[in-house]
């Protein structure tokens, strides 16, 4: 018996006199990387067929089979029973290949589109999922960094800058910072959603089709759509296929969210270690060593750090294989996908343990308030006594750096000079002027918006515990 007659097409069917080198389909081939797009692929694909109905160019019976054997196909991936065949390119033939072979209509299915338009509607449409679900995971790690700072509401630290102790800010205030940023990096997530949320499909290989293809009609079928339910298309054929600035700048907000990320765990490394001891990340979250049993590294914040110049590194990737091309399609484009799964995949997972890590962790108040006693952390508050005094705040400044250095000279905290140690400096350093070294007062001067005063952290709190809740 002779063999069965494969009704398989592949992109070179007609044009080629044989098949590719093994190695050249070995190197130039996506499947091993591009499988994950498959759903969206099944979906873009059904959506298409149910166009073609539509317009007239294909019956409802051929739209019918091949809507089902589409999801028969998406129910044989779903559960790894799919074989993928790397002869076969990619997800997007792989996928035709099978449909075809099992429903004879499957061959019309092509019809209007290239791989080129259908590729970018897959990356879009697995991107729009992973932006939210990211969205959503920074939430998640903002409440994280909530409920620490409401879990010590009361503890002072010292702020730090250039990495030496500046003034006391509550802890709280200090995580409040990063809930900033990461809401920063939200909205920049939902802004590039606007862009991402685009439907390519229509535009062919470049320039189109002559065919009736109802563009609007695939965009309502794939939720592409703006606020007033309008189709959101885009109208550039040679720019919707050629571009990836959707890609760009998502890596790139991802670089950001990464770096924010980087310096939270900076912070918790220097505040893990014995020479602060601010914190205790817990036993779940941190690494022993193989020589060295004492010791308690905190490997995910080192990690997370590590990774940003991953994240990082993929940005710089992408645009250095985009800077050179011509329009419109080349496979240079190809390399975005690895570029930009690993950047998904890297920041989705730092954001997650990070959350959890920080739900782990535990504040060591009588350490905290040890550092927190340091009288120099209110040396500005002395400043801004001597100006309400009536003193010029350059002046102001230079006092009291000469007082900073009299203790010093005395072996003293500033807080222990004498009145009339210090009315030797200046006449207008009277005794109340000490008065400016209690803590609690120092906290509740601080009244101004944004400042780390009692108040101010009270109804921040507040606002990010209904913000994120709604």
């Amino acid at each position: 018996m002779g063999k069965k007659k494969s009704n398989s097409v592949t992109a070179r069917s007609g044009r080629f006199a044989g098949g590719p080198a093994a190695e050249a389909n070995a190197f130039t081939n996506s499947v091993k990387f591009d499988t994950r797009l498959a759903h969206h692929d099944i979906a873009g694909s059904i959506a298409h067929a149910r166009m073609l109905h539509h317009v007239g160019l294909l019956k409802k019976r051929e739209m019918e089979a091949i809507v089902d054997g589409l999801e028969t196909i998406g129910g044989e991936i779903a559960e790894g029973r799919f074989e993928w065949r790397s002869e076969l390119e990619d997800v997007h033939m792989n996928i035709e290949t099978a449909l075809t072979e099992r429903v004879p209509a499957g061959a019309k299915l092509h019809t209007g589109r290239s791989r080129n338009d259908q590729v970018a509607l897959d990356t879009r449409m697995w991107l729009r999922e992973e932006i939210c679900e990211l969205a959503n995971e920074l939430h998640d790690l903002q409440h994280a960094l909530i409920e620490l700072g409401e879990a010590n509401r009361k503890v002072l630290i010292p702020g730090y800058t250039h990495l030496q102790r500046a003034q006391p800010v509550y802890l709280a205030h200090h995580l409040l910072a990063y809930v900033e940023m990461f809401e920063r990096d939200y909205e920049r997530l939902l802004d590039c959603l606007v862009r991402v949320n685009v439907c390519p499909l229509g535009s062919g290989a470049i320039a189109g089709s002559t065919l009736p293809l109802d563009r609007e009609f695939v965009a309502r079928e794939l939720g592409f759509v703006d606020a007033h339910e309008e189709p959101m298309v885009t109208q550039n054929s040679m720019d919707a296929v050629a571009d990836r600035d959707f890609v760009v700048e998502f890596c790139s907000l991802a670089a950001l969210i990464a770096m924010h990320q980087s310096r939270l765990c900076e912070d918790l490394v220097l505040w893990s270690s014995a020479e602060f001891g601010f914190v205790t990340i817990g036993d779940a979250y941190t690494t022993g060593s193989s020589l060295m049993p004492q010791k308690k590294n905190p490997d995910i914040c080192e990690l997370t750090r590590g990774k940003t110049g991953r994240v990082v590194g993929n940005l710089v990737s992408l645009l250095t294989t985009l800077k050179g091309l011509p329009l419109t399609y080349n496979s240079d484009m190809q390399e975005d996908k690895e570029r930009l799964f690993d950047t998904v995949d890297t920041v989705r997972a730092t954001v997650n343990i990070l959350a959890a890590m920080l739900r782990d962790t535990e504040v060591n108040t009588r350490t905290c308030a040890k550092a927190v006693k340091d009288p120099n952390l209110l040396a500005t508050d002395l400043v801004d006594w001597l100006v309400l005094a009536g003193m010029p705040f350059r002046k102001a400044h230079h006092v009291v750096g000469k007082i900073v250095a009299v203790a010093e000279a005395k072996k003293k905290r500033i807080d222990q000079l004498s009145p009339r140690e210090l009315s030797a400096i200046d006449k207008k350093l009277t005794k109340d002027a000490l008065s400016v070294f209690d803590l609690k007062t120092a906290m509740k001067r601080r009244t101004a918006i944004g400042a780390p005063g009692d108040a101010q952290v009270d109804r921040r709190l507040t606002y990010w515990r209904k913000f994120l809740e709604h």
